[in-house]
């Protein structure tokens, strides 16, 4: 039996900005860091989930009421980009906007799990025109 192929997995590679995962936390609570890491990589995971379409990386900011998720460069639909270059990236944005609201609840789980509060409020907006863009905010209980 030969060993397994060594070659990288092109899927991966295409996670650039994906924090790696630093495994079982212990010894105390995980660090503001390692919940910001845990919930870009699933918020980054779920997004490319549900749209078959990643983002280059995300980036996101915890306060004590408040968590904002940016992923940066979001690939768009062949579809998407079509009407973005025929002058409908309104039409593309607005579907977006509606399909985060409708998907938001594994979004809310990903920061309650990640954070240990309860997300009490969500917001989403997304850039289609370049750069690129979505933001996702959460307000914690």
């Amino acid at each position: 039996m030969s060993p397994p192929d060594e070659t990288s997995n092109p899927r991966e590679e295409e996670r650039r900005g994906l924090p790696e995962d630093p495994g079982p936390i212990r010894g105390g609570p995980p660090s503001g860091q390692q919940v910001s890491d845990e919930i870009s990589r699933e918020i980054l995971r779920i997004h490319e989930e549900s749209y078959g379409r990643g983002a280059k990386n995300a980036e996101t900011h915890v306060s004590d009421e408040w968590v904002i998720v940016v992923l940066e460069d979001i690939e768009l639909a062949p579809n998407e980009q079509f009407l973005v270059d025929n002058g409908k990236r309104d039409a593309v944005a607005h579907v977006r906007h509606q399909y985060q609201f409708a998907i938001q609840g594994p979004f809310r789980a990903a920061v309650e799990r990640a954070t240990g509060r309860k997300v009490v409020g969500f917001a989403s907006t997304t850039n289609v025109e370049e750069p690129r863009f979505m933001a996702e905010i959460f307000k914690l209980e």
